[in-house]
């Protein structure tokens, strides 16, 4: 019997590094994602294959059951570490999710497994959180357990997955705590995500912050009041003045120049970094100048607010 399962991917409008040592983090599921389709067949074998947001496969592996040993694997050349590492990560997960239920891929006497993204992958919206949250759904275990075994992080990507609409993550001695909460501010339509061309690597940004941290009860306690605050905020200005507020608090516990300064001093809006610093998306404010500016930039991918978030 064919299965189906599908992830949104993320943002994190606030709390970025700080949401790995107990702060709240706004975390918003995007329109966009990627399912994992399980089709039964009839030789002893699971042949995974894994599709691009336009169709190309990018991964193709097949492991033999139920031992999962890897018998071969193609991948996209181009990509950054299109190795055999790629084929193996997959391993290392279906394995993890063994640790987790035992009899996972057992008793299979054969599989076909389809994942299919709805977003590029150099976007940086979850394309490893969405694939641990379906594979966890298909193998009936605990998605945080799972992400802790394998690529490890806060996990409040994996509270987007199944989110269906904005919450709030908090860790609480290293266990979720997601709160479904309301954000939907009346100048929506003046909020854009902008992409910087580049994939950041979360791994290093955090490497980073936990290189710099100090003590850093108050910095929480400024996060989560800026949580809040970007909760209720009502007003344009008001919003802005908190985009420029998180920013400088972030900047200086990790030592670097936020990215208005670095790349966008001129522009007239606020603008914010997402997650770790340096890549990926930023959140920006703006008008129906904004897209002409970035273009003109070099940076073309420009999504409207109400175009991105679920």
């Amino acid at each position: 019997m064919k299965q189906s399962f599908y992830s949104s991917g993320k943002l994190l409008i606030t709390g970025e590094y700080f949401i790995l040592d107990g702060a709240k983090g706004l975390a918003v599921p995007t329109s966009c994602g990627q399912d994992l389709i399980v089709i039964p067949k009839s030789d002893e074998v699971l042949s995974w294959k894994s599709f691009s947001n336009t169709g190309e496969t990018w991964l193709e592996v097949e492991f033999d059951l139920p031992r999962l040993r890897l018998i071969s694997a193609t991948y996209e050349a181009s990509e950054e570490g299109a190795n055999d590492t790629l084929a193996e990560s997959l391993r290392d997960i279906l394995l993890a999710v063994r640790d987790l239920n035992p009899a996972f891929l057992i008793n299979s006497k054969g599989l076909e497994v389809h994942t299919n993204l709805t977003f590029p992958r150099d976007w940086g919206l979850g394309t490893s959180s969405t694939l641990i949250a379906n594979i966890a759904a298909w193998a009936n275990v605990d998605p945080y357990e799972l992400l802790n075994k394998t690529f490890g992080g806060s996990g409040y990507d994996i509270a987007c997955a199944t989110a269906k609409g904005p919450v709030v993550f908090k860790l609480n001695q290293g266990n979720a705590e997601v709160s479904d909460v309301k954000f939907d501010p009346p100048f929506k339509d003046a909020l854009f995500f902008v992409y910087l061309n580049e994939k950041q690597n979360s791994r290093e940004g955090i490497q980073r912050y936990k290189e710099l941290r100090g003590e850093l009860a108050d910095e929480i306690n400024q996060i989560n009041s800026l949580t809040e605050q970007f909760l209720t905020c009502t007003d344009l200005d008001e919003f802005e003045m908190l985009i420029e507020a998180h920013e400088a608090l972030v900047s200086e516990v990790i030592q670097l120049a936020p990215v208005k300064e670095k790349l966008f001093a001129d522009y007239y809006g606020a603008v914010k970094s997402l997650g770790a610093w340096g890549g990926d998306f930023v959140l920006v404010t703006g008008d129906h100048n904004t897209k002409a500016y970035f273009e003109q930039k070099g940076y073309p991918t420009i999504l409207k607010y109400t175009d991105l978030i679920l």
